[in-house]
Parts: C-alpha cells; structure tokens; sequence
C-alpha cells in the first residue's frame, strides 16, 4: 500500500555520531516516518530533496544565545537572531534568561515564550535564571513549565529594582544587590538540584576581579595583556573549582559555560572522572582566538571571559578530542559596531556567533582536527541529550523530529560581516577562509535556509525538556 508522506531526502550521506551511511529520509507531520537504504516506492511524498554530494546531519542545536529580546533590541532581536541562527545550519537554540524582565518568574516565561514565538525562523528552548534568595521559591514553577535549565551569572550583581545584571560593579554602587555569597551560590545549588535539571554557571571570580583589575588600573594599564591580567585563567578556575566542590555536596548537575582556560578543563577532567555530575562547553572564540592574535584581530575579540593564550586553546581542544568538553555553543551576544568602536578596556564583551558556530567547527573538520561525526556530537546529539530534548531533537530517527543540516564539506569561501544576518554585524571572524559550509536548513520539515537564503517567517516553537515534573519537590 503506497504511503503519503510530505517530504523525501535522498542520495544524501548520513551522519551521526556513530556513523556515516547513505539513505533516504521521508518525513510526515514534521517527523522523521522512515528511513531506508535506497528511495522507496513504498512512500509518495510531495516533495523531493535531491542531497546528492551532500552530507545531512541532525538539525544543529546552539546551547548559548544572547538575542536580548526585550532589552537592549537596538543591538539585536529574536527576529535576526534566528534568521542568523537558520543562516548558520542552527534548527534550535536557547535563549539566555538575563532579559528585560529576566525569565525569573512563571510570569515572565509565559510573557517570554510569547514574545518570541511570534519572531522565531527556528525552534527554540528558555533559560531560567537563578536569582539567589530573590527567586528560589520559584524555580519549581519555572521546572514545571519547561524551562532548558537554570544559569548562575557567578560573580555578576544584580539591580534591585529591574534584577537586571551589572557587569562592572563597584562596591557602593546605589540599588545594587552585591554578587552573592558562597552560601546563598550552595543555596541555589540545593533548589536546582530538586528539579533534576542543569545548574549552569558564568565562572568568574568576582573578587580576586575587583583586586586584580584595580591593581591595573592603577598603573594605567590598558592593554590586552593587562585585561588578561585583572582577569586572569585563575578567576575561572577558582570557581569551577567550588562549583565543583559544592555539587560534589548537593548533588546538582554542575554545567560550566563557556571553558576559556586549559587549567579549568584539567579540573573538570578529574571530576568527571570521579564520577560527578560535572559538564563543560566552549565556544569558538577560544578554539580559534588567542591572546597572541590580539594585535591582529582587534578589540572586536573581547569577550567575558576573556580569550586567553594558544596554550589554552590547545588545552580546549583536547577536552574536545577526548570528550570531557560535551558541546560547543557560540554564546551569541551582539553589540553595535559603533559600541564595540572604542578604547579596549571601555567597550563592552561579546560579538554574534550563531551564524558563524557551524562554519567554524566544519572548518576544523576540514581541517581533521575533528571527524564530522564528532561534530554531530558536539552540536547536535550530545546537547540533546544533556538538555532532555532527544530524541525529540539530535537524532535522525523514526519519530524524532524532521530537523536537518545539509552540509556541503567541499564548498570554500570567507566568513563577511556583511553578509550576516544579525542586526548588529560585529564579529572577530570576518575574512576568515572556510571550508565546509552549512547549505540547507530543515526546521520540522519546513526548509528554513536554502543556498544562504533564509525563507521561514516564523516557522519555530518552544521546545522543552521531556520530563517536567515534580521530580524531588513535594
């Protein structure tokens, strides 16, 4: 009996994780319906996707976005950010919880998953964030309506009126909560480790910061250098180093974001080894940036934390090899050209990254730095898995759903600022060669990006993790 379906892919080259194969792929009501050596006469489908010289790779997942939307929107928003995010080969991401009003409350993710519905081109995950004493109490609601995970800014204070973060705090500071206490960090750990989900944290010691930098400052200095001297490997290291301690005490799963040095991976190694519930991520900036290009690249390479020295980067790359670093996110999170246009030590952190996350990393494959099939661990299968959307999302399977990257490892050309789709156009990438690029984009079934061009309106959804809930809360 002939079965109806609404899309075939065939003559493409699978991958997964675990293996590399050639297939056809039919696809029903946004699910992936069968998979089979050769196109069958079986299925009818309305439309056909010739992948011929291509490989397809399940639908790429960006842990770390930064769309600030509500907030600062004049930098970016959630309409260009997924646009961006399609662009770059990206079917889910998730958006980081330190929003006007931050996704603190059941209230503001009702609000937030509302407002973003309406813009997004791909699928999409919520943050909570983790506000001490102001919002413990409230976690349990936020668990239960779905939220990816829970971040920690460790070291960050925080608004007392707007709970808005403030990334240079100065003791004294008016209607500023200072950063909190280890107690009330072991605290927060306690209350997320009842949900069962990620505890994820910005690790940076704020007070050997204010020390350091001060130290600097004083002297004048205002270098590369005397940035990575006020916020040197070790104010990372510190607080991995008790975040790990404190969920080796509470139990929590300890995620650390962002890894930017060689000695905080070392340490993650040896607890993962242990046996703790312990996970790391990185980026690309400090896979493919060191303090040693400083000269060459410019200011528009800072980032918090800082990009730091090619032993570092050689330190990352080995978590990478041997698996202690299980993704690898962009940690997207644009400014103005005109914001980023200024004196090193005044302009503020961070650059785009989701549309350029997955031309960097197939690069490196290109490179053989790393295989394609780790590659599809790295975006896809392993943050799916960590984050309790798999099978839903991260797998080509029968059921799951029908998000796919088409991939073209023989396609070469540069990264361009202006060519990206973000609203801001900053970012320390551009003219950098490429080989291997992202050349379609399937949400669900619905191509979202062909050949570099973004077609989806607003194509994308909410997706939560599966299990949601009370878990150890009664």
């Amino acid at each position: 009996m002939m079965v109806k379906c609404d899309l075939c892919i065939k003559n493409g080259t699978i991958v997964t994780g675990s293996d590399t194969f050639q297939s056809s792929i039919y696809v029903k009501d946004e699910k992936i319906l069968a998979i089979t050596a050769a196109e069958d006469e079986t299925y009818e489908a309305e439309e056909t996707i010739d992948a011929k010289g291509l490989h397809v790779l399940p639908g790429l997942i960006d842990t770390h976005v930064h769309s600030r939307d509500p907030g600062p929107t004049h930098k970016e928003d959630f309409y260009h950010s997924t646009r961006a995010a399609a662009a770059g080969g990206i079917t889910t991401l998730f958006e980081m919880p330190n929003t006007t009003p931050p996704v603190d409350n059941e209230t503001h993710f009702a609000l937030q998953k509302d407002n973003l519905s309406s813009k997004a081109a791909v699928d999409f995950g919520l943050w909570g964030i983790c506000l001490g004493h102001l919002n413990n109490e409230k976690l349990p609601a936020l668990h239960k309506q779905g939220v990816i995970g829970f971040k920690f800014f460790w070291g960050y204070a925080v608004h007392e009126e707007t709970f808005q973060l403030m990334y240079n705090y100065k003791p004294g500071m008016e209607k500023v909560i200072p950063p909190f206490h280890d107690g009330e960090v072991y605290e927060m750990m306690e209350h997320v480790a009842k949900t069962g989900q990620i505890f994820a944290v910005h690790a940076e010691n704020n007070d050997l910061i204010q020390t350091l930098t001060d130290r600097v400052e004083k002297r004048g200095g205002r270098s590369y250098e005397d940035l990575l001297e006020g916020r040197p490997s070790l104010t990372e290291f510190l607080t991995v180093q008790t975040g790990i301690a404190m969920a080796r005490a509470t139990g929590v799963r300890f995620h650390v974001l962002h890894v930017s040095s060689g000695d905080s991976v070392e340490i993650i190694r040896q607890a993962q080894r242990e046996g703790l519930p312990v996970t790391v991520e990185t980026c690309p900036h400090y896979l493919f940036l060191s303090a040693e290009q400083y000269d060459e690249i410019g200011s528009t390479m800072k980032v918090y934390p800082p990009v730091k020295y090619k032993k570092d980067q050689e330190a990352i790359w080995e978590g990478i090899l041997d698996g202690t670093i299980s993704s690898v996110c962009s940690d997207h999170a644009p400014h103005t050209s005109s914001e980023k246009d200024g004196e090193l030590w005044s302009i503020p952190a961070g650059m785009c990254g989701v549309e350029t996350l997955a031309p960097l990393m197939l690069n490196a494959v290109s490179e053989k730095r790393i295989t394609l099939n780790r590659f599809v661990q790295l975006l896809s299968e392993e943050p799916a898995r960590m984050y309790g959307i798999a099978p839903q999302k991260g797998t080509i399977h029968p059921g799951s759903d029908a998000d796919f990257t088409f991939v073209d490892m023989e396609m070469e050309d540069k990264i361009d600022i202006n060519k990206l789709h973000s609203k801001s156009k900053v970012s320390a990438y551009h003219n950098f060669p490429v080989k291997g690029w992202p050349v379609r984009t399937i949400v669900r079934g619905k191509t979202v990006m062909d050949k570099g061009s973004v077609t989806a309106e607003s194509a994308g959804c909410l997706v939560t993790p599966a299990a949601k809930g009370d878990m150890l809360y009664e």
